[in-house]
C-alpha cells in the first residue's frame, strides 16, 4: 500500500516521502479500515517537525482523523461488518491507503456526512463541544465571540454556538473567508481583525463586550481580546496558531473580572473519563444538525499541496486527503 512515511524530523515536511509498504494487519480487538478520507490538522504538521505532544518513534505515518470502509476484523471483533463505513481518530496512520485502528474508537459513520465530512468532523466538533460546554458553560443568548472562525475548530465553534441559542460574532483576517461563513453558517456579526476589532466588538455588544471568547489564535488577537471581553467573561485558549503566546496581565483580569480557560479536549477527556465518553457521544448525537465544511479534497500523491493550504491558513474548514482518489 501507499503511506506517507515521515523518516525525518524538520522543516516543511523535508523528512516526509510517500511510499509503498506492507499493508498493516489487525490484531486482536483491531479493525483495518481501507482510508476513504483523512483530515489534515495542525497537530499532523507539527507532528512533522517534532514540535507536538505525542512523539511517536520514526518513521511514521502521521494522520489522526480517518473515515473509511472496515476491510479487516481482528481476533475478537463483533461489532463491525466488512464494508461497514467507520469513523475514527487515532494519533498516527491515517495518510495511507490502510490503516488499522482499535475497534473501540471507531463508529459507524453517520449517513448523513460523506467520508471527507466524517473525517474532519471528530477533533473540531469535540474542541468545540468542550470549550463552550464543558468549560465556558455557555447560555443562550450570549454573545461568543469566535476569533479563527474561518479554520477547522473555529468554524465548528461557530456552528455549535448557534446551535445552543448564542449571539455570535465571526472574526477572521480575510473579508472573503467571512462572507463564505456569512453566506453558509449566518453568524450574528462578522468583523475583520486586521487592524483592530475591539471597538467594533463592543459596538456590536452594545458596549458590554463578548461574554465569551473562543481564541484559537493567541498572539495580538488574544491581547486585544483582553480589551472586549465582557465583565464576568471567560476567554476560552484553545491555541497559538499566530506563533506567539501571549502573557497575561492579571491585572486586567482582576479589575475586568473574567477567567481565562486553557482547553485540550482530548486531555480533558483522559483526566475525565466519564465525562469524556458523554462529551464524544453528545458530539456525534449531534451530527445531523451540524454543518463540517470541506474546504478541497486532495489525492495522497498531493498530500504537501494539502498540508501547504493548511499552513499557509488559505482554508475555511477543513483540508482532506483522499487516498482513494
Amino acid at each position: 500500500m501507499r503511506a506517507l512515511l515521515v523518516e525525518e524530523l524538520g522543516p516543511d515536511y523535508g523528512g516526509c516521502v510517500l511510499k509503498e509498504i506492507d499493508t498493516p494487519a489487525p490484531g486482536p480487538g483491531e479493525v483495518q479500515i481501507r482510508v476513504r478520507a483523512a483530515a489534515v490538522n495542525f497537530p499532523d504538521l507539527l507532528q512533522t517537525r517534532g514540535e507536538y505532544q505525542h512523539k511517536p518513534p520514526l518513521p511514521f505515518i502521521p494522520g489522526m482523523e480517518i473515515a473509511g470502509e472496515v476491510s479487516a476484523l481482528g481476533e475478537g471483533v463483533d461489532q463491525f461488518q466488512i464494508g461497514e463505513p467507520v469513523v475514527g481518530g487515532a494519533r498516527i496512520g491515517g495518510f495511507s491507503e490502510y490503516a488499522v485502528s482499535p475497534a473501540a474508537i471507531l463508529r459507524r459513520k453517520p449517513d448523513n456526512l460523506s467520508f471527507s465530512q466524517a473525517a474532519g468532523y471528530a477533533t473540531a466538533y469535540l474542541t468545540a463541544y468542550v470549550s463552550l460546554v464543558r468549560r465556558a458553560q455557555v447560555e443562550a443568548g450570549e454573545w461568543v465571540l469566535v476569533q479563527g472562525a474561518a479554520g477547522g475548530v473555529g468554524l465548528a465553534a461557530v456552528d455549535l454556538a448557534k446551535h445552543l441559542g448564542c449571539k455570535v460574532i465571526a472574526a477572521s483576517a480575510s473579508d472573503d473567508k467571512l462572507a463564505i461563513l456569512q453566506a453558509e453558517y449566518q453568524p450574528d456579526a462578522v468583523v475583520n481583525v486586521t487592524g483592530g476589532f475591539r471597538e467594533r466588538v463592543k459596538e456590536i455588544t452594545g458596549g458590554r463586550g463578548a461574554d465569551v471568547i473562543y481564541d484559537p489564535v493567541g498572539g495580538d488577537v488574544f491581547d486585544e481580546s483582553l480589551r472586549c471581553i465582557a465583565f464576568n467573561g471567560r476567554i476560552l485558549s484553545i491555541g497559538f496558531a499566530s506563533g506567539r503566546q501571549p502573557v497575561l496581565p492579571v491585572n486586567i483580569a482582576l479589575i475586568k473580572g473574567f477567567s481565562v480557560m486553557g482547553v485540550r479536549a482530548g486531555e480533558y477527556g483522559r483526566q475525565f473519563p466519564q465525562k469524556g465518553a458523554e462529551n464524544i457521544a453528545a458530539i456525534w448525537a449531534m451530527a445531523d444538525q451540524m454543518k463540517p465544511r470541506v474546504d478541497q479534497e486532495y489525492p495522497l500523491s498531493d498530500w504537501r499541496a494539502a498540508f501547504d493550504s493548511l499552513a499557509a491558513r488559505k482554508v475555511v474548514g477543513k483540508t482532506i486527503v483522499r487516498p482513494d482518489l
